[in-house]
This record gives C-alpha cells, sequence and structure tokens, in this order.
C-alpha cells in the first residue's frame, strides 16, 4: 500500500505555482464484479483507474484539473491549467476564498481486514457457483443471480499547508436475487438488493448472509407469488433496516446535503425542502429521531478519517430527539453559508472535484427488541427490502414500494403479503416516528451507486439503522 507516497511527495514538492495555495488529490481504483446467472458463470468484469486532480486558490479564486499523466510534466500542466481557469473566472467569481481556512491534517485510514488477501477469482466464483445451485429446482422460478463486487481504492491527498492524508480501503458487495413467476404474476425476492455492502474482506461475504440464502430467498419468492396484495389503507409500518436505509437515504441524506439547500444542484437532482433558516428550529421529527453523520464504524461502507478535501472527520448529531441541527455541508458550503457542517466534500474519482454527498448517514438505536416492535402493533405491516422509489424535486412527497411483506394484527406476525407501498411527506412522515429497535434490530448497510452532480458523480453511500416503526401511514398494494 501506498508505494506512490514517496515519489508523489517529490514530484508535489517540485511543482511551481503563482497560487496561494494549491493542493494533489492522487486516486488509484481496481473494481471486479463476478456474476453466476442460472448456474452458469458469466465472464467477469475488471477495471483500473488512476490520476490526479490538481486544485489551487489563486487571488482567492478556486479552480482545478485533473489528469492520467503522473509525470513532473503531466502534474505540472495540470497546475497550470489550474491557474488559468482561475484568472479567467476571476472576473466572474461569486466568492473570495482568501480567507477561508485550509486542510493541515496528517492520518493513514485502512479497511478492516486490509492486509489479509482476498479470495482468489476461481474461489469466488466456486461460492458463486454453490450458492446459486442451492435453488431449488422448480418450474416458477424463472431467473435467479448469484454475484460478488470487489472494488479497491488508495487515495493520497497532498497540499501546500502541511496535510498529508492517506486512505486504502476495499468494498464488498455480495448479492443474490430470485424471480418467480406463475405465468400471471412475478416476483422478485432478494438479499437486501444492493444494500448489503461494506470495507473489509472475504468476512464481509459471509456476515452479510450469502452464504447459505440461495434456497432461502427462493422460497420467499414462491411465498410471495402465492400472497394476497397489501390491503390499502392507513396502518402502521415496520420498516426493517434494509428499507430503512432507502428511507433515510432519501428523505434525510439528500435534503440535508447543504449544495442542495444553497440552490447548486437544482439542475439535475433536484433541491430541498430545507432551508438554511430551518436550522436549530425544525423539528424534522418526532423525539424518538436521532441521526448522526458517524465516519468510525470501521465496516461502513463511508467511513474514513478525512474528506477529499483534507478536512477531518468526526461523527456528529445532524438531527437529535427530532431536531434538525446540522446539514451535510463540507467546508466550501460551510464557508458559504455560515453553518456549521460536517467533513463530506467527496468525489467519486480523480477526475471529479469533491462536493457535499452524504457519507455514512445513520439513525441511532432506540430501546424495543423486535418482538417488542412487533407487540406495540394492533394493525400493520412488516416492510423489508426496497424494490422501487420515487420522490419529488424538492425531496418531500414520496411513494416507496419494498419487495417482502407481513401483516400484524393485535401484536402478531401474521401472513405474507406481496407489494408493499407506501407514501408520505418527508417531515411528516418523521414526526409520526412512534418506536425505535434496539441494537439487536440495528444494521450497517450502504449503497454502492449513489448519484448527483454536473457531471455525473456516483459514490458509496453508508447508511446503518434499527428497526422502526411509523403510525398512521398511508399505505397500499399493487392494485392500488
Amino acid at each position: 500500500m501506498f508505494e506512490t507516497t514517496t515519489l508523489l511527495k517529490q514530484r508535489f514538492a517540485a511543482l511551481r505555482s503563482r497560487a496561494e495555495f494549491f493542493s494533489l488529490r492522487h486516486v488509484r481504483q481496481s473494481s471486479q464484479h463476478l456474476s453466476v446467472r442460472k448456474n452458469v458463470a458469466e465472464p467477469p468484469s475488471l477495471s483500473r483507474d488512476e490520476g490526479a486532480m490538481l486544485t489551487v486558490r489563486l487571488n482567492g479564486v478556486e479552480a482545478y484539473a485533473a489528469t492520467g499523466d503522473l509525470s513532473q510534466q503531466g502534474l505540472q500542466l495540470a497546475l497550470q491549467q489550474a491557474e488559468d481557469l482561475a484568472e479567467r473566472i476571476s472576473a466572474h467569481a461569486l466568492l473570495d476564498l482568501r480567507n477561508q481556512p485550509v486542510a493541515q491534517g496528517r492520518a493513514d485510514y485502512c479497511s478492516p481486514n486490509l492486509e489479509q488477501p482476498f479470495p482468489s477469482l476461481g474461489d469466488c466464483y466456486e461460492l458463486l457457483g454453490r450458492e446459486s445451485a442451492a435453488v431449488p429446482h422448480d418450474e416458477r422460478l424463472v431467473n435467479w443471480q448469484v454475484s460478488l463486487g470487489v472494488s479497491t481504492v488508495e487515495q493520497i491527498y497532498l497540499n501546500t499547508a502541511g496535510a498529508e492524508n492517506r486512505q486504502a480501503q476495499r468494498f464488498v458487495f455480495p448479492g443474490l436475487s430470485v424471480t418467480a413467476y406463475d405465468g400471471q404474476d412475478s416476483q422478485t425476492r432478494s438479499l437486501g438488493r444492493e444494500n448489503f455492502g461494506q470495507q473489509g474482506g472475504a468476512d464481509v461475504i459471509s456476515r452479510c448472509g450469502l452464504i447459505g440464502a440461495g434456497a432461502k430467498v427462493a422460497d420467499q419468492a414462491l411465498q410471495l407469488l402465492l400472497a394476497p396484495n397489501t390491503p390499502q389503507g392507513r396502518r402502521d409500518i415496520l420498516l426493517m433496516p434494509d428499507q430503512m436505509m432507502l428511507q433515510i437515504h432519501e428523505s434525510i441524506g439528500h435534503p440535508l446535503e447543504l449544495d442542495r439547500i444553497l440552490g447548486d444542484e437544482r439542475n439535475y437532482a433536484g433541491t430541498s425542502f430545507v432551508k438554511t433558516t430551518d436550522f436549530g428550529t425544525l423539528q424534522y421529527g418526532s423525539r424518538l429521531l436521532n441521526v448522526t453523520f458517524d465516519p468510525d464504524i470501521p465496516e461502513q461502507l463511508a467511513s474514513y478519517s478525512h474528506d477529499d478535501d483534507g478536512t477531518a472527520a468526526h461523527k456528529q448529531f445532524l438531527i437529535r430527539e427530532g431536531l434538525l441541527i446540522r446539514p451535510l455541508g463540507g467546508a466550501l458550503s460551510q464557508f458559504r453559508s455560515g453553518l456549521d457542517g460536517v467533513a463530506n466534500s467527496r468525489a467519486c474519482g480523480w477526475n471529479r472535484a469533491p462536493i457535499d454527498r452524504m457519507a455514512n448517514l445513520n439513525i441511532e438505536p432506540g430501546d424495543k427488541s423486535l418482538p417488542q416492535l412487533i407487540a406495540g402493533i394492533e394493525h400493520g405491516v412488516l416492510m423489508s427490502t426496497n424494490r422501487s422509489w420515487s420522490i419529488d424535486d424538492a425531496r418531500n412527497k414520496f411513494q416507496f414500494g419494498c419487495e417482502w411483506g407481513q401483516l400484524i394484527e393485535n401484536g402478531e406476525l401474521k401472513g405474507v403479503v406481496k407489494n408493499p407501498n407506501y407514501r408520505g411527506i418527508s417531515a411528516d412522515f418523521w414526526r409520526n416516528l412512534s418506536a425505535v429497535g434496539d441494537a439487536s434490530t440495528f444494521q450497517v448497510l450502504g449503497t454502492p451507486n449513489c448519484g448527483k452532480g454536473e457531471p455525473n458523480q456516483v459514490v458509496r453511500v453508508g447508511h446503518a439503522s434499527p428497526a422502526c416503526v411509523f403510525s398512521q401511514i398511508d399505505v397500499f398494494g399493487g392494485d392500488a
């Protein structure tokens, strides 16, 4: 790891610039995606990418340029391009950044078990093949796939204020899905859809439940075929962690990204119903809602020591006892708005500039076990694993659907229902949070493909949550 550090530092020190400040962010990434579909191994998808971003601050104007040429000449040329751009846009600059503080930290960060070698391609295909073969022979099971994605990323950040941050991370994404069809209806059941991603090694595969899941997931797909539709009306809903992560992502994470609130994101993915004046005043949810930016859970996808602007990352409450107190805004957005944010300036690679991105966004556990959550519901539906989502441009009005549902009547879990869906308004929905699961219901999950920005950036985002109950929610099935 980090074998390029010495050479990069030498070349960085040799760069010549007329800027008052500049930085270099080097990223090297390799990825593989393996899949077995219906007991047939598909060709592996392998990729490798490497380059650097040079950022300058010249007369208070910030600009950047990226290059895949890491020679001294290539880095110097990119730095010159960034300086030239800063000069060209200076007449139109909206901010004078001369007084904005710059990062000075020095740290190394590594994923857990990174020193342990990952299983070979052959061993991985053997594991996927066994799980695929465990899907039982049934003419109604028309398609199934078992997959494994692995990405390894090394990043080095240097700047002229003395910062030196190095991060080496490995991300593992096990997946399994089975589709059943009876001639009239089709139902798909999966191992948490794409939510089971974590940092680590081969331990992630077993921790996420892939081993032994083939037969179980197939059985649930067949159960869904035979199940009635979810009834329509207002009911309590018990959302399991793999659906809570989508709820957190869409109706807390994106609305709290500060660049959205300031209006920067409106052309691509909408703005936010949240205003800068809401921090410290808006009751976002019930008093049971406690939401944190938490980069300190080692296995979670977006755990890191520093963000891509070199700002040190620490756990912070965004919502405490339902009250909105802090946005998801990195150093630049904090400087612009005067609001305290978090270290979440993040880029998807070496050729993108960091922007405000949610990272690990979690709900803190409460005090109820899963049996206690169920016992507290008179008429409700347990819902698990997102399969569809729709939310308006302000990240306010939403409609979400799940793969798996079970009725709850008089405090007891009853039969399976298919096509469980629900809808609501973000802040009203969170104010109806009526019970929060304890640590025994808490799961660390995440998604590899959150998109945002122009040009588009797809990043890894972590979400950890207990199971949660929401009261009197508009619920409907596939016929509504």
